[in-house]
């Protein structure tokens, strides 16, 4: 049933995204990339037995079922071990600084050399993850930016559909400039917000001022030469906008606000009624014997909801939004219209790139927590600030080149669309739909 997948797939999200950055917070560094790696590869193992097996095998059926309803005791499970195996105090030097330095002598047998804290197995494995993610933080930086211009022109393209072709063009047409003037409003209020900042300095104003100078010339280029919208304007901004508050923000004010005492209230006369405090004082009592198991998990929910900041929330739900539309938008264009919108990406495709997306379909847990794990070492790097806790773990001190590459990339891939494209209503996304 749809709503069981529904339960299941928003248990999944909520499990991982309350998991993982308490991993790091609690056991370090190695703590959150090992328990990352571990819920990768059973989410992966999944997904390769989901595939291979045949569908036919009740094998199959019943394996699948079992692992699909364990998995909810697999990932506190994993998370307890890695806590266990792994810890912030652990030997500074790698393995192959103890292997080529005389530094083995330390280690009391072979096997703790080869299955020991920061031995030949974790160096391979939770090391090679480490360096994995590295290296793909600018292929999610750059695809984010790809296909966020997707689903940009994808939604100039209808909105144009529906101001010249529909029946009702002048409603859709003033909709949609008060919508466009909505978003712009909102970009112009945080692009304000970012020139607040203390941390800016002149340099970062100076890229700040090329970079809105230059998206606004874009949108206002679109708009004029009638290749664009307001709507695609306005959305081009509005990404050029956030992208450039992510460089300069965590999303949390410059300055701590200080709490405000409660007024005090007078004792002549009770709040509320006696019968109302009575009852009041009734419930705090029933409270407080609830079971013990009870405070726990929600003194665990409140520590786990205090690693997470809104910066890679937002970030996360963005890049899944966008990289699950272009799956939607790439064979829509490519083939057979605006129809295929509807249709999943399958391995079953006659093109190239919709058995790609189709693989990637059936091994989106595994490509989720490789996302989020890139975000939050991002976010790890660029706010661990004096304090140093993740570079002295072998972390990267952070740096926003990559994001800088991706504005400027999609504005420059969104400028050369303009130069070599089309003005024709009739291409792309809703060539193929009818019109009575």
């Amino acid at each position: 049933m749809w709503i069981v997948r529904v339960i299941s797939s928003v248990i999944f999200l909520t499990s991982t995204i309350l998991s993982i950055p308490l991993a790091f917070d609690i056991g370090g560094r190695a703590c959150g990339l090992a328990f990352s790696l571990s819920l990768a590869a059973f989410y992966f193992y999944y997904s390769v037995l989901r595939l291979t097996t045949p569908h036919e095998s009740r094998y199959r059926y019943v394996l699948i079922r079992l692992i699909g309803w364990t998995q909810w005791l697999v990932l506190p499970s994993l998370l307890i071990w890695s806590l266990n195996r792994f810890s912030v105090d652990t030997d500074e030097s790698s393995w192959v600084e103890r292997t080529f330095s005389g530094k083995r002598a330390e280690d009391a047998s072979v096997r703790e050399w080869i299955l020991g804290p920061d031995g030949l197995v974790e160096t391979i494995t939770v090391g090679g993850w480490d360096k994995l993610l590295r290296w793909s933080t600018p292929v999610f930086q750059l695809s984010e930016g790809f296909c966020s211009l997707l689903v940009i022109q994808a939604a100039g393209q209808v909105t144009r559909w529906l101001v010249n072709r529909s029946g009702r063009g002048d409603s859709w047409m003033i909709g949609l400039l008060v919508m466009s003037a909505s978003v712009i409003s909102s970009s112009v209020y945080f692009l304000w917000r970012i020139t607040q900042f203390p941390e800016i300095g002149n340099v970062d104003a100076t890229l700040i001022g090329i970079t809105i100078t230059c998206a606004i010339f874009l949108c206002a280029w679109g708009i004029g030469s009638g290749k664009g919208n307001p709507v695609e304007s306005s959305l081009l901004f509005a990404y050029i906008v956030l992208c450039t508050y992510q460089i300069f923000t965590d999303y949390q004010p410059s300055h701590p606000v200080e709490p405000v005492p409660p007024p005090s209230q007078g004792t002549d006369f009770p709040p509320f009624p006696p019968i109302i405090m009575a009852s009041y004082t009734t419930l705090l009592q029933a409270l407080s014997v609830l079971p013990y198991a009870i405070h726990a998990t929600f003194s665990f929910l409140t520590a786990a909801l205090s690693t997470i900041t809104p910066s890679v929330i937002i970030s996360l739900a963005y890049r899944l939004f966008v990289l699950y539309a272009s799956t939607r938008i790439i064979p829509a264009v490519r083939e057979s219209g605006a129809r295929a919108l509807s249709q999943e990406a399958s391995l079953e495709d006659s093109d190239g790139a919709g058995q790609v997306l189709g693989l990637l379909s059936w091994f989106s847990p595994s490509v989720l927590i490789a996302v989020y794990t890139s975000l939050l070492m991002q976010h790890f790097a660029s706010t661990s600030g004096d304090s140093g806790w993740w570079t002295s773990q072998g972390g990267d001190s952070g740096g926003n080149f990559w994001r800088w590459v991706n504005v400027a990339g999609t504005m420059a891939l969104y400028a050369l669309e303009l130069y070599l494209g089309k003005d024709d209503i009739d291409s792309g996304l809703t060539g193929h739909w009818k019109v009575d």
